[in-house]
């Protein structure tokens, strides 16, 4: 049997199975050794702007004041019944020191000093564990310290680590713990709608063992890339959802494909080949636009954010390395055995669809109607995304009962609701007292302390300026613009609050530039794929619509509060700083994906018969039911996000959740197919200069 590379490389690999099955063990088994260690080898911080005054401040403390920065432990010691010069505490601060004597990540502790960090009535003060080591460290260095830290507690006297190294450390194991959580509440819910839409445990199955096989190596993929180059504990979170749920849709359309093509051949070898020819070929173009959307997030100048793109980026190359090698020869073994175990009910289903075929007949009868009705739908959920705010996450998302939060809560009622979240000012010691005065003249300024000495003798001094707005406050943004704008030009501002607000700025700056890059390589993309300038076009501009629409419900829930109560969220007044820049790739690249499997069915069938309506109605017909399926399957796991304790993972889950059910309900099942009705033979049209740029790709065979 003839074919292009991909059916070449599907013969390849049935005729070859033993040697794909052997390199795919060695893989899950070399890989999946690190695997188990991925979430304690990965990096905790990196959410900071590269380049920024805040990063640079940071930098200057850790390195001239003896590591009192931003990352430093902050560890409150309060109690209703001792002061802070009672022996007992003096105590707990000699337990302190001793805790960080034996790390060498952490640096000399500072005892709380009057007038700066013990509270007005003497019962509550921060002991400051210096930062000897980078942020990443000193987040692992909090984990396994923080419960020592917390264990000094005792004899009225309560002891919380806090600070932002503290507070990463509770974030991340709250929230790698509530996306376990979701990943065992998903795997039975997707098995169930596979077997349903498959009516085979075989064939169901399938999707399930490729995905893990995907997800083992990308985990030991993650651990080693991170002996290179740090990567952020988020990064494995995200790519365990997504991996699972595009995982699931690459199988699903090739197992769905081989099923109808080992009927019709001679051998599995060539139901192998004719499948990787077609739907194959439309799960690598689906799996470039992916990797491409991603890609653009790389532009923002984060370790985090980027990191996290580069972790979904390895898992779903190695869960697309799967799909086009393991699971083909896989198949190729089972052949005629991919339907054992066949439910009574789907016995003789058919991989063409009667009941799409006829939605697609009626939406071919019907397309205005259909076509203004999902528009409705589309645009009145969009335009509250008009209206969105945006801002790093507040120390409402970290548990009620996480130390930080508790040490937060009394540093606050103590000292005031700015003391967790202290600006730090670094200036050379000719400019302090013009520093100090200019500082504590700025509104929002509750007090500024005296000047900390450099301990290298360098010549700069640090001071703390206390807001009187909690740091995530918007008035906190004011603040931190007017004391860069009013102080001398050698004082450089920073702190944790300055970090964020930074780090907020540049996700604001580069998100028009991610979204122009996405959108024009995902328009090439499709151009390429389908030789077709004008469905390209309309392909890319509806997966904006259901973007929008899936942010506009995130502003009703998230920001407004609309249903939040139902769904157990207490809302911030504003959307994660980095759910616009992340989400929109990861919506846009699901969009895209039941785009390339839509249009590369349809285009097979024009290919065939030169019929725009035999491609609409054929294009449902065989696709419409794997589009469905794969849809419900990573709704129910992106739902299963939105039960998780803190908000990150249910913002991520109900607004991913919410984008794929719009997306294939209203616009892969309604709204493209009514424009490739609508535009006829012009959908398919290509003027004969671009095709002689263009590769030749063909979906039929």
């Amino acid at each position: 049997m003839t074919g292009g590379p991909l059916a070449r490389l599907g013969t390849w690999t049935a005729t070859h199975r033993r040697w794909v099955f052997g390199i795919w063990a060695l893989l899950v088994i070399g890989l999946g050794a690190a695997a188990p260690t991925v979430f304690s080898s990965l990096a905790g911080a990196g959410w900071q702007a590269n380049g920024s005054e805040s990063v640079a401040v940071r930098e200057l403390a850790q390195q001239h004041f003896g590591g009192n920065a931003s990352s430093a432990v902050q560890v409150v010691i309060h109690s209703d019944t001792e002061s802070m010069a009672s022996p007992s505490v003096a105590h707990v601060v000699d337990e302190i020191t001793g805790i960080a004597s034996g790390d060498p990540r952490f640096g000399a502790v500072i005892a709380p000093q009057p007038g700066m960090t013990i509270s007005p009535d003497g019962h509550t003060g921060i002991a400051i564990i210096g930062a000897a080591a980078d942020p990443d460290d000193m987040v692992r260095a909090v984990d396994e310290h923080k419960e020592t830290l917390t264990g000094l507690s005792g004899n009225g006297i309560e002891v919380y680590p806090t600070g932002a190294s503290a507070l990463w450390s509770d974030f991340n194991e709250a929230n790698h713990t509530a996306m376990i959580s979701a990943e065992m509440v998903s795997w039975p819910i997707t098995l169930a709608i596979m077997i349903v839409a498959f009516g085979s445990i075989v064939a169901a199955g399938l999707p399930l063992l490729l995905t893990i096989a995907g997800l083992v190596t990308s985990a030991g993929g993650l651990v080693l890339l991170n002996t290179v180059t740090p990567i952020s504990v988020w990064a494995m979170n995200f790519a365990m959802m997504f991996a699972l749920a595009l995982g699931i849709d690459y199988a699903l359309f090739i197992v769905s494909r081989f099923r109808a093509a080992v009927t019709a051949h001679d051998s599995p070898r060539h139901a192998v080949a004719e499948t990787m020819d077609t739907a194959g070929k439309a799960v690598l173009l689906s799996g470039l636009t992916v990797l491409v959307s991603l890609s653009a997030v790389l532009l923002v100048p984060a370790p985090a954010v980027r990191t996290m793109a580069i972790g979904i980026m390895v898992a779903v190359a190695f869960v697309l390395a799967a799909t086009l090698t393991l699971l083909p020869a896989v198949l190729s073994a089972l052949g005629t055995k991919v339907d054992a175990g066949t439910l009574p009910w789907a016995r003789g289903q058919q991989h063409r669809s009667p009941v799409f075929a006829r939605w697609g007949r009626l939406l071919h009868r019907h397309p205005w109607p259909f076509a203004l009705g999902s528009l409705a739908v589309l645009i009145a959920l969009a335009l509250p995304a008009i209206g969105i705010k945006v801002a790093m996450p507040s120390i409402g998302v970290v548990p009620d009962d996480a130390p930080v939060r508790q040490g937060y809560a009394v540093v606050a009622e103590a000292m005031g609701p700015g003391a967790p979240g202290a600006l730090q000012i670094v200036v050379p010691q000719a400019d302090a007292a013009t520093t100090a005065s200019a500082a504590a003249q700025v509104p929002g300024i509750a007090m500024v302390t005296p000047p900390q000495q450099a301990t290298d003798g360098s010549g700069h001094v640090l001071l703390q300026s206390i807001p009187d707005v909690d740091p995530s406050d918007p008035q906190m943004s004011t603040i931190l613009s007017t004391l860069r704008d009013d102080l001398p030009a050698t004082a450089l501002v920073g702190g944790a609050p300055a970090e964020n607000i930074d780090l907020q700025q540049a996700l604001d700056d580069w998100f028009p530039i991610i979204v122009a890059v996405i959108l024009t390589l995902g328009f090439l993309l499709l151009l390429v794929a389908l030789r077709a300038p004008l469905i390209a076009l309309l392909g890319t501009l509806v997966s904006l619509l259901s973007t929008a629409a899936a942010f506009g419900v995130a502003r009703l829930i998230f920001q407004d509060g609309h249903g939040a109560s139902l769904l157990g969220i207490d809302p911030q007044g504003f959307l994660d700083g980095w759910g616009p820049v992340f989400f929109f790739a990861m919506i846009f690249a699901i969009a895209m994906d039941y785009t390339v499997f839509l249009l590369a069915t349809a285009k097979e069938h024009y290919e065939h018969t030169g019929d725009p309506h035999h491609a609409q109605i054929n294009g449902l017909a065989y696709s419409g039911r794997i589009i469905f399926a794969a849809a419900a399957v990573m709704v129910a796991v992106f739902f299963t996000f939105a039960l998780a304790d803190p908000l990150p993972p249910k913002e991520m889950g109900i607004i991913l959740g919410v984008a794929v059910l719009l997306d294939a309900t209203l616009i892969r099942l309604v709204l493209l197919p009514v424009l490739l009705r609508i535009t006829g033979h012009a959908a398919w049209w290509s003027p004969r200069w671009l095709d002689r740029m263009l590769p030749a790709i063909s979906f039929g065979h």
